[in-house]
């Protein structure tokens, strides 16, 4: 698949138009991890995670310690996808406009009249990295909510579109560390997956060392477009979710809430705020990525699965009695998927 070719339109489930857009979406997942592999060693569901997010049409926060490669994942994959990339390095000073462009005073030399000229920031790209969100104050890190969620910046009155498709990728650095400015819970529920990026086995790691301190030079090649991604998320929602699966992920996403009656008691002891509705449309359309992916037309339990923790695991607020008590998040979303019955027959 080293030239894409010009996307029809996705197709209603039966259609054969329809089947023959899953078949390319397959074809294209395979044809993006052969280049991946190239230059990125082991990180499997992390890699995985961040397709998933990508072909549904989702923005995505991805942590883990330095050197896991998280930077550079995400700038081969624009390079695989002919997708514009564009880094912001996160800090205390930055400022708003230094994210979404500002307005300049210019003067128009054979008439000396003067005029405003909207200057685009590096958000006007299709891949945004956000690196370190966190070590920069609210007031900046809301520059990006009206960009994550309505995908256009408002500047002076103007509302300039951004271009399509448009994804942002944060990382963040462990809260632990001084300088940091946790993620407001509206700005966390903006990403559709939290994904973890952990060190590499040893024997993945000899082999980063080597290639990396070698002299050949790897060489990535453009296997899809803009325009093969937009019509491969139009498909993706066409992907048929069971009944049983849907009620399956509103119960699961209900009983992380401690407020409601019948939560379960970890929930009411551990966790201060559940997730939203949000939470569940994401599991939803994860699991329908993730179902296209592998040419699939109807998403099954696996699918539901693969999808949980990475959509809960920044949608669950923990009390101070869980950080006492040592309770993590991913032990309590561990508990929630062994507390709600998967439905026996989907």
């Amino acid at each position: 698949m080293a030239e894409s070719s010009k996307p029809t339109t996705a197709g209603r489930l039966g259609e054969p138009n329809h089947e023959a857009m899953l078949a390319r979406i397959k074809a294209a997942r395979q044809a993006i991890l052969k280049e991946l592999r190239k230059l990125i060693v082991g990180q499997d569901d992390a890699i995985d995670q961040v397709l998933i997010a990508m072909f549904a049409g989702g923005h995505s926060m991805i942590q883990g310690p330095s050197g896991t490669a998280k930077t550079i994942l995400v700038a081969a994959l624009a390079k695989v996808m002919d997708l514009e990339f564009k880094r912001i390095q996160f800090t205390p000073d930055l400022m708003p406009s230094d994210i979404s462009g500002t307005e300049i005073l210019e003067e128009d030399r054979t008439t000396g009249h003067r005029f405003a000229k909207f200057v685009k920031g590096p958000v006007f790209s299709n891949i945004v990295m956000a690196d370190e969100i966190n070590r920069t104050p609210p007031k900046t890190q809301a520059a990006l909510l009206e960009v994550m969620q309505e995908k256009q910046v408002t500047i002076g009155g103007k509302t300039y579109p951004l271009p399509k498709p448009h994804y942002v990728l944060a990382t963040q650095i462990s809260q632990e560390q001084e300088g940091t400015y946790p993620l407001p819970e509206a700005q966390q529920d903006r990403f559709m997956l939290s994904i973890a990026m952990g060190y590499l086995t040893d024997n993945e790691e000899v082999t980063v060392v080597r290639q990396s301190t070698g002299a050949g030079k790897v060489t990535l090649e453009k296997v899809m477009s803009g325009e093969d991604l937009i019509a491969f998320t139009t498909a993706v929602r066409d992907v048929v979710l069971p009944m049983t699966l849907g009620k399956y992920i509103v119960d699961l996403v209900t009983a992380s809430r401690p407020t409601i009656d019948g939560a379960p008691k970890f929930i009411k002891d551990y966790v201060a705020w559940g997730a939203g509705t949000r939470a569940s449309q994401n599991i939803a359309l994860a699991a329908k990525s993730a179902a296209a992916q592998d040419g699939r037309a109807v998403a099954g339990a696996a699918d539901v699965r693969k999808a949980i923790a990475p959509v809960l695991r920044h949608r669950i607020g923990l009390s101070f009695r869980a950080e006492v008590d040592r309770v993590s998040v991913e032990e309590i979303v561990r508990k929630l998927v062994e507390t709600v019955p998967e439905p026996k027959a989907v």
